[in-house]
């Protein structure tokens, strides 16, 4: 059975380098990496000691083990049917040698010799699969596997037909979240090509995935402890450290791409926090929910205005550069799963519950503008397309994906797909090619999909116009957020 793939996500054409860098240790940094990893064992070293030592102690040994032990011991006589002696012997079954059987066969000193070997070496073709062409995309997927978890980088060339796995990364933990993004904190850099991933520890990895075989991420955010001075003469009832970061598990993340040193984090410890990626410092915390964060988006055009959802059944809206006193907030059904803006309609996001509705909102307005069934279980997966006008494309825990168009806000039904993956945890619309889709489940490993090759699809989407980034840069309204009355708050039980 393969690996469940909990999280995915796609990195643009030409972005990537096209030969990677390899990891090369030396003696020293080999040295270091072995003495920490003794470091973080040496807890376990000493309980193996206690173990030792109790098997080690002169000990009564009762009567009724001893005699429990000696029936394990069978007799003589029970292993004399099995030959014991004479088991290393070979028998003769006939007159052929080993020799004989190989007399006729060519022996070749090497592959160029061999005239039946076409394929003299496979080096040329792995130089080929390692180097990544400008109309690559690479498509990255968090794995758990029963030993270890994963960050596998694949390459996906539309026009050639070609996908395989390119190289991947060791994680530290669970993978729940992974966001591309381009800031590099070497103020030497411009644009890096690094992924940031949360996971079951309160620690945000990045990666860096121009470089191969890295053993250590980039850099990390969070994790650390800083200790506070007690004033003389004062004893506190607070504790003495206050955690740089979140307290529980990353459960998601968004990247600004507007500022783009910004990165959103949404926690299990409740909070929402601003990450500062330039000093590797939190910016500011977010405490508006009263449950775990599952989801958050930045506004794809507005660099102040951020959305999230939570177990709490709720969404809200923030304008960062006020959030406490200037959000808007939003109550469902059940709990929010997903939230994304729709680019096409820049005032209007969709948001999608654990009981299989997904909610169509305006941020100016206090009701939903449709509200649809979409699956019977929760709808894990929430994704526009990155240049189709109502090009919807969900998936959920009840093994479906399905195909909507929602173009002016009356979402029909195109197209379902069990995709035998068992339940379907993630989904990515690839940026480059509208109608190409990553799915990940607890079977099956990543799947990518051009919905295009649906002819429902292609009857539906196929004339219809497709989105022009600076065009609709300009259509968004202004200040989303700061229009929205000052801490709002909206019911909608389905």
């Amino acid at each position: 059975m393969s690996c469940p793939v909990t999280c995915a996500a796609w990195v643009r054409c030409g972005v990537a380098k096209e030969t990677p860098d390899k990891v090369q240790l030396g003696e020293e940094e080999l040295k270091q990496l072995i003495e920490e990893a003794r470091n973080r064992l040496g807890d376990g070293d000493d309980g193996s000691d206690e173990g030792q030592m109790a098997c080690g102690t002169n000990g009564a040994v009762p009567a009724s083990a001893k005699a429990s032990h000696k029936n394990e011991n069978p007799s003589d006589d029970e292993l004399d049917e099995y030959d014991l002696e004479n088991y290393d012997e070979d028998e003769y079954t006939g007159d052929l040698k080993l020799g004989d059987s190989l007399a006729t066969l060519a022996v070749y000193g090497s592959n160029d010799n061999d005239p039946y070997i076409t394929l003299k070496t496979t080096d040329q073709y792995e130089q080929e699969d390692f180097l990544i062409k400008p109309t690559d995309n690479l498509v990255l997927c968090g794995k758990a596997d029963k030993d270890y978890c994963s960050l596998e980088v694949h390459v996906y060339n539309h026009e050639e037909n070609s996908f395989y796995v390119h190289h991947d990364i060791i994680l530290p933990a669970y993978p729940l979240s992974l966001e591309w993004l381009n800031f590099d904190p070497n103020p030497d850099e411009s644009l890096g090509n690094y992924v940031a991933v949360g996971n079951m520890t309160p620690v945000i990895d990045i990666w860096d995935l121009d470089v191969v075989e890295s053993l250590e991420p980039a850099f990390s955010l969070g994790g650390g402890k800083e200790k506070k001075k007690k004033k003389k003469g004062k004893k506190s009832l607070s504790s003495e450290e206050t955690v740089k970061g979140h307290t529980d598990a990353v459960l998601d993340l968004s990247w600004n791409k507007q500022s783009r040193n910004v990165l959103a984090s949404a926690s299990a410890d409740n909070t929402v926090i601003l990450w500062d990626m330039s000093v590797g410092k939190p910016a500011a915390s977010l405490m508006l929910h009263t449950d775990k964060v599952q989801t958050l988006q930045f506004h794809p055009f507005e660099t102040q205005t951020l959305i999230s959802g939570s177990y709490d059944k709720s969404a809200v809206l923030y304008d960062c550069r006020n959030p406490q006193d200037n959000h808007r907030l939003w109550r469902f059904s059940g709990q929010v799963e997903r939230v994304t803006w729709n680019h096409f309609s820049p005032c209007h996001f969709l948001a999608s519950t654990e009981d299989g509705f997904v909610y169509c909102l305006d941020a100016r307005s206090d009701k939903p503008l449709f509200t649809l069934k979409a699956h019977d279980e929760e709808v894990s997966g929430l994704q526009l397309s990155s240049q189709i006008k109502g090009c919807l494309v969900t998936s959920s825990a009840d093994k479906y994906v399905k195909i909507w168009d929602i173009l002016g806000d009356r979402p029909s039904l195109i197209h379902s797909r069990d995709m035998k993956m068992g339940v379907l945890f993630c989904a990515a619309c690839c940026p480059d090619f509208p109608f190409v889709f990553a799915f990940g489940g607890e079977r099956e490993g990543l799947r990518v999909w051009d919905i295009s090759s649906i002819s429902a699809v292609n009857e539906v989407f196929g004339n219809r116009e497709r989105l022009v980034l600076a065009s609709a840069n300009s259509a968004a309204c202004s200040s989303v957020a700061s229009s929205s009355s000052n801490n709002l708050e909206t019911a909608m039980e389905s």
